[in-house]
This record gives C-alpha cells, structure tokens and sequence, in this order.
C-alpha cells in the first residue's frame, strides 16, 4: 500500500507539473484556449474574455504550484484538496467539449500533446480517481525534505513561474510546438502527408482584395518580411513605431513586405496613415494568425516558403534580415 500511495502521488503531481510546464511556456496559447470557452457558442461566457490571459497565468501557477506541492510532500491535506477542486474543473471542461464536441483540442498539455476531447476527458477522469484516493491517503504524505527547505521550494514555485511567463509574454515561446516553427517549409506542410487527414498546414491563406489569392506567389518568393496582426484593434499602437523602422531596413534591403491581419482594411488604413507604413496588408483568419506567432504584432521572415525567423514586436529590432 506504501509504494502505491506514493507511486501515484508521484504520478499525479508530475502529471500537473508537466502539464503546467508545457502551457507555461505558450502562456498566450492558453488565453486562446480559454477565449474559446467563453465564446458565446460554448460557454457563453463573454464577460471573462478580457481576462482570459490573466486567468490563464493564475491556472497555469496553480496547476504548477499543486503538483510541486503534492511532489516534495507541503501541507498535503490542503494540497490534495486543491488538486480535487481543479480537477473538477478541468473534468467538467473536457466533459463539455467532449460531449457537445466544443473546442476541439481542450490545450491540457498546450500545443505540445495533442489529445481529443474524449481522450483528454478519460485522462481527467484517471487522475480524479487518484486524487480522491489520496485524499483518503493524506496523512500518509509525508514531506521528502527538511522542513525549512519544503518551505523554500512551496514560497519560490509561484514567483519563479510568474516571471518565466512574463519573460515569454515580452518574447516568444521558448519551445515552438506550432507548425509555423523556425525551419519550417509552408509549402511542404501544406502537402497531405501518409497518414494524415489533413495537412499540417491547411489554413495557411494570403489574399488581397485587390489582386486575390497571393499565397503561391508569397511563397515563391527570396525575401519576404510579413507582419502579422491578428486583430489591429487589440495592437498595442506603440508597436507601430517599432514595426515602421523594421520594414523600412526590410524594403531598403528588397524585401517583400505585407502586413496580415483578419481585421477590417480601414482599420488598417487608419495606422498605415497614423504611422506612415510602407506596404499593404493581406488578409487571413484571426485563428490562424494566433497560431503563426504569439504576438499581436509579431513578425515572421519567408526565404521561399521556409520560415527564417519569427520575433515578437518588442524583439523587432533583432530580426535577421540578410
């Protein structure tokens, strides 16, 4: 009975840290997810999409601080309780997107581990077995280091995981799971591969309003620069100085630039006057921009359809331009 209580605390707790783990490094990603459930079609909870970010870095601290907790052996009645309560939470969630086939990828291990919404649904239902076990079992989780040192580690694990998520807000991800990664060839993920429904890539879309679908002839092309904005009305303006100088050095050297958004063309007709910008934009879904890069804007650089560098807006100034 000794091994197995702590066998499956083991198992629980790196099961919430690593699941934490991987969305602490997309922090941005999550605040997606969440949008997502509280769309008018899901849960219907509207009022909270302002705040998804900031509930997504509360979740993510939790869930991270909960399974360190229930690992190095702090306070392990209260610990349990809190991993029954999240739990809940999360089983309910993916319940609901597995029985209304509501958001589709529920994000439980980021862009990292892809589950159905069924799987990840039987994945909770496991874990909240285990935890109700060990709630039965609390007393005998004990604490696998000194006293003063438990503390130590309980105290730091949220302030360590605040500022790396801060750290990744001001940058990109550290670890790209995306198909848009760094060394990525656009056209060859947009080919169906054996063994696939769909391709990696089917969303990837650049079309004017004046000239029409101009994904191939982007693609084909030595040097492009594509500034990506998912929605222009939530960019901070500020980055709009940054992004003036950055395509400006890009054009100087001959590069393609196009800025692309899915937001209205006089919305960005308003900053291209406000900030004297220098290309068109192009047009593409808000969903797939998100996916292209966590940031609004953000840049990516096209040599022939292979994505060269990505960088958030505030590293503008570090894009590699050859």
């Amino acid at each position: 009975m000794k091994f197995l209580i702590q066998f499956i605390r083991v198992f629980v707790g790196l099961s919430f840290v690593s699941s934490g783990i991987l969305k602490m490094i997309d922090p941005l990603g999550t605040s997606y997810k969440l949008e997502e459930y509280f769309n008018p079609s899901v849960l219907n909870l509207e009022y909270f999409v302002p705040y998804a970010l900031l509930i997504g870095i509360i979740l993510i601290m939790v869930e991270i601080a909960l399974g360190v907790f229930l690992l190095i052996g702090f306070k392990s009645k209260w610990t349990v309780c809190g991993l029954f309560l999240i739990s809940i939470l999360f089983l309910f969630l993916t319940w609901y997107s597995a029985y209304y086939n509501k958001v589709t990828d529920c994000g439980c291990f980021g862009d990292a581990i892809k589950l159905t919404p069924w799987e990840s649904f039987y994945k909770n239902v496991v874990l909240f077995i285990m935890i109700i076990f060990l709630g039965l079992k609390s007393a005998k989780i004990n604490p696998i280091l000194n006293l003063s040192l438990t503390k130590w580690i309980a105290f730091l694990v949220m302030p360590i995981s605040l500022y790396f998520m801060y750290y990744t807000l001001l940058s990109l991800p550290l670890i790209d799971f995306s198909n848009y990664k760094i060394g990525t060839n656009i056209e060859d993920g947009m080919k169906l591969k054996e063994g696939e429904y769909i391709p990696a890539i089917h969303d990837f879309i650049l079309e004017s309003e004046v000239d029409g679908d101009l994904t191939t002839t982007i693609l084909q092309k030595e040097k492009v620069l594509l500034v990506l904005m998912y929605n222009l009305q939530k960019s901070d303006q500020i980055s709009f100085e940054k992004i003036k100088k950055v395509t400006d050095k890009a054009l100087s050297k001959n590069y393609i630039v196009y800025g692309v958004s899915a937001s209205l063309s006089e919305d960005f007709e308003v900053i291209k006057k406000n900030y004297q910008l220098n290309f068109e934009m192009l047009f593409n879904d808000a969903t797939t921009l998100k996916t292209m890069i966590r940031s609004n804007p953000g840049l990516m650089v096209l040599k022939k359809g292979i994505i060269v560098d990505k960088r958030n807006w505030i590293d503008a100034d570090k894009l590699v331009l050859n």
